[in-house]
C-alpha cells in the first residue's frame, strides 16, 4: 500500500511539476530580468549572416519564403542564403533557380539522392561564411525585421544561440489547430523565462533560429531533432540560448490530428535520443541549466509512463480505499474525454475542452511510441514533411 501510494504521489507530482509548477515558479524567479543590457542596432557593423534551408517537394511556399527574407531589413552585403533540394520532385527547383539566377547572395544546391534535413544542413553549414547561422523551414514566413532581431542580440558574446518567436496562421476549429497553437504560445511563455532567468531555453523553435557558426556542431544523421540537439550542444560549450519575442515568423499550424500524431511520433523518437545523448546535462539538478531540462523537457517526456503509473496505482488502491476508489472514478472519466471528443466530432460538434484532452492524451501516446522506437534504434532521419495548409 505504501509504495503504491509513494509511486502515485511522485507520478502525480512528476506531471504537475512540469506543466503546473515548473512555469509558475520561473515566471516569479524572472521578474525585472532581462536578456542581455547589449544589443545592435541599425546603425552598427552588424555581423554577416548565412541562412540555411533543407527543402523536399516546397513549391507550394518555397517562392514566397525566399522573397519574405530577400525582403529583410539587412545590409544586402551581409547576407548569404543556402537552399538545399533533397531530391526535390515537383517544381522546387525550378523555381528556387529561377529566383538565385537574379540574386547574386543567393546559393542553390540540388542533391539528387533523399538524405534528409539534417545531412543537407550538416553541408550546407560547410560552405556558409557568415558568423551567424539562421536554420529555419521553407513553410516558416519572415517579418522584415526577422533577420536582425535574431543578430541582435549577438552583441553579447555570452550568447550563442537565439530563437524566434512563431506567429500561427491558418487556425481552424474543426481540428486541433487551436490547441496546437496553445500548446506553441505556452512553449514560447516557458522559454522566454528560461531565457531570462538563466540564458538556459530548452530547445528553439526549429522553424528559425540563429547560432554562431563556430558553435554549430554536426547533427548524427539519424537524429530526428535537429534543433534540440544543435541547442544543447551551445549549453554544453556553456553559452546562453536565449529566445527574442521580436525576431517573428509565421507558420500554418498544423490542424490534421493524424498527421500531427505521426509527427509528434517523429519528435517523440528524437526527443528520447536526445535525452540519452545529454544526460550529463542533467546533474546538478540544482543549477539553472540542469533544472530547465529535468523540469521541462525530461519530466515531459517521462509524461506517458506517469499516467501508466497512475492508472495501475489507482486500479489496486481503489479496492483498499473509498478515497482512492474515488480518485480511480475521476481519472476513468478524464482518460475517455477522447472518446467523448471523436463521437462529438461525428456530429459535427467542436467542444475546445474536450479537444484539449484529445491532444494532451495523443501527445502523451505519441511520446510513449516515440520510446519503443528509439529503443529499437533509428537509422535514417528522412521523413516526409506534414502537409501545407490543412
Amino acid at each position: 500500500m505504501i509504495a503504491l501510494q509513494i509511486i502515485l504521489f511522485l507520478s502525480v507530482a512528476g506531471i504537475l511539476h512540469s506543466y503546473v509548477v515548473y512555469p509558475i515558479i520561473i515566471k516569479w524567479a524572472s521578474k525585472r530580468k532581462s536578456i542581455s543590457n547589449l544589443s545592435y542596432t541599425h546603425s552598427d557593423n552588424l555581423l554577416k549572416v548565412s541562412v540555411i534551408m533543407a527543402a523536399y517537394n516546397e513549391e507550394a511556399v518555397i517562392a514566397e519564403k525566399i522573397q519574405t527574407m530577400l525582403e529583410n531589413d539587412y545590409p544586402t552585403e551581409k547576407l548569404e542564403i543556402f537552399i538545399g533540394s533533397d531530391n526535390s520532385s515537383d517544381r522546387t527547383n525550378e523555381i528556387v533557380k529561377d529566383i538565385a539566377n537574379k540574386n547574386q547572395n543567393m546559393h542553390f544546391k540540388v542533391f539528387t539522392s533523399r538524405q534528409g534535413k539534417v545531412s543537407i544542413v550538416n553541408q550546407l553549414e560547410k560552405e556558409a561564411q557568415g558568423d551567424i547561422l539562421i536554420l529555419t523551414d521553407a513553410n516558416v514566413m519572415f517579418h522584415n525585421e526577422t533577420i536582425f532581431e535574431l543578430v541582435r542580440y549577438f552583441k553579447d558574446e555570452s550568447i550563442g544561440l537565439v530563437d524566434a518567436k512563431m506567429i500561427n496562421t491558418g487556425l481552424q476549429k474543426e481540428g486541433i489547430s487551436f490547441q496546437e497553437k496553445s500548446y506553441i504560445s505556452r512553449e514560447v511563455f516557458i522559454k522566454q523565462h528560461e531565457s531570462l532567468l538563466w540564458g538556459s531555453m530548452m530547445g528553439p523553435f526549429g522553424g528559425c533560429y540563429a547560432i554562431r557558426k563556430f558553435l554549430f556542431n554536426d547533427v548524427p544523421n539519424n537524429y530526428l531533432v535537429d534543433d534540440f540537439f544543435i541547442c544543447m550542444k551551445v549549453l554544453e560549450q556553456n553559452k546562453k540560448t536565449v529566445n527574442n519575442l521580436d525576431a517573428t515568423v509565421f507558420e500554418d499550424v498544423s490542424n490534421n490530428l493524424r498527421d500531427e500524431f505521426h509527427r509528434k511520433i517523429r519528435i517523440a523518437t528524437g526527443n528520447f535520443q536526445n535525452l540519452y545523448h545529454f544526460k550529463h546535462l542533467l546533474w546538478p539538478i540544482w543549477k539553472g541549466k540542469a533544472f530547465a531540462f529535468f523540469s521541462h523537457k525530461a519530466l515531459r517526456w517521462l509524461g506517458p509512463f506517469f499516467l501508466i503509473f497512475i492508472i495501475i496505482c489507482l486500479s489496486i488502491l481503489a479496492f483498499q480505499n473509498t478515497f482512492y476508489l474515488i480518485l480511480a472514478i475521476g481519472a476513468f472519466f478524464i482518460l475517455t474525454l477522447p472518446v467523448y471528443d471523436i463521437l462529438l466530432k461525428k456530429l459535427k460538434i467542436h467542444n475546445v475542452l474536450l479537444r484539449f484532452a484529445t491532444h494532451f492524451f495523443t501527445m502523451n501516446l505519441a511520446l510513449l511510441i516515440g520510446f519503443f522506437r528509439n529503443l529499437k534504434g533509428v537509422k535514417t532521419n528522412v521523413w516526409k514533411p506534414t502537409k501545407r495548409f490543412q
